[in-house]
């Protein structure tokens, strides 16, 4: 079962299946290393659907909660 990366609660973390973006977009988001099989954990997410840090092998990220809609993440240890 996947879920959009935004809807991934603090402290959890899941495995990208997908990501359900335009060109530009997953390009950009590959450049960051988010593709297909990567490991990835919610570090925390701002109120009000502001952006979100993600935790992506050893680096952090921040990126907006409209663009982690478009990833797709199966939830897991």
């Amino acid at each position: 079962m996947s879920i959009p990366l935004n809807q991934l609660a603090p402290d959890a973390s899941g495995t990208i299946e997908s990501i359900q973006a335009g060109q530009e977009l997953r390009r950009r988001l590959a450049g960051l290393g988010l593709r297909s099989g990567i490991r990835v954990q919610v570090i925390r997410q701002s109120p009000l659907n502001g952006p979100m840090q993600i935790r992506v092998g050893h680096t952090d990220l921040i990126m907006r909660a409209a663009d982690a809609a478009h990833i797709e993440v199966c939830p897991g240890p």
